[in-house]
């Protein structure tokens, strides 16, 4: 008996059917392709981590990564050790890398949780330094990035990246002209207290020679993703302050 193609009932069920054998082509995939992604994510946060600390194969003006054959090797050798600090708990974890940023940012919305804060310590030409991720929000989507400091809360160097922001503007987060800026920056004011480094318009310094006044200079038309790097910053770092406090105290 020959079908008849006509029918409402056929379509409906032409239409599953291509749903169910797509969505199972996609699902299958997705699992083949799932270690490659979570290789790639781990290349990734690593050259991340070892660019704030200035292991990086930069050239004049540009950035450039430690190269993904020679990443796993660079992060063993400088990075010394991962802890993750919860509450007052502070742990060794050599997977502290793996935490995902967001979902904690997300899970400690709950009073009743403590969020999990990975840092990662380096050993770098006999000095020691510390590397935290930071998350935050741009003009159109999330920011986010890693900073390496020293014991006393002075950055070494930074990374910055985004999800979305205007190409030439806020997108110019992540070029070396701004980066560049924050090496020396000090995130504590004059007094010991924290307060993080303010992207300002009309700094009056833009040599940014001046790096105990806690500012650096903005990105011209970049204003709310400039707002975006300083409270992210400033609410990101300010959780690790009490863990720091007990770095001087050795």
């Amino acid at each position: 008996m020959a079908i008849n193609t006509e029918k409402n009932s056929y379509t409906i069920i032409f239409a599953i059917i291509m749903v169910v054998i797509v969505g199972s082509v996609l699902a299958f995939a997705a699992q083949g392709l799932k270690g490659n992604i979570n290789e790639n994510k781990r290349i990734e946060k690593q050259q991340n981590i070892l660019y704030a600390l200035g292991i990086n194969e930069n050239e004049e003006g540009s950035v450039n990564f430690v190269s993904k054959k020679n990443v796993a090797e660079a992060f063993s050798k400088n990075i010394t050790k991962q802890i993750i600090i919860q509450g007052t708990k502070v742990s060794e974890d050599e997977n502290a890398y793996l935490i995902d940023i967001k979902k904690e940012q997300a899970a400690a919305k709950d009073p009743s949780y403590q969020r999990r804060l990975p840092l990662f310590v380096s050993e770098v030409n006999g000095e020691t330094y510390y590397v935290a991720p930071i998350r935050g929000k741009g003009l159109w989507d999330a920011i986010w990035g890693f900073v390496a400091m020293d014991k006393n809360m002075v950055i070494k160097g930074v990374y910055f990246d985004h999800k979305g922001e205007t190409p030439g503007l806020g997108a110019n987060i992540k070029e070396r002209f701004f980066m560049d800026d924050f090496s020396g920056e000090h995130l504590l004011d004059t007094s010991g207290n924290f307060v993080g480094i303010q992207v300002a318009k009309g700094n009056g310094d833009p040599k940014n020679e001046r790096k105990t006044d806690n500012k650096i200079d903005a990105i011209a038309g970049a204003t709310i993703t400039g707002n975006g790097v300083t409270a992210m910053i400033k609410d990101e770092l300010n959780l690790y302050v009490p863990y720091f406090k007990t770095l001087k105290n050795n």
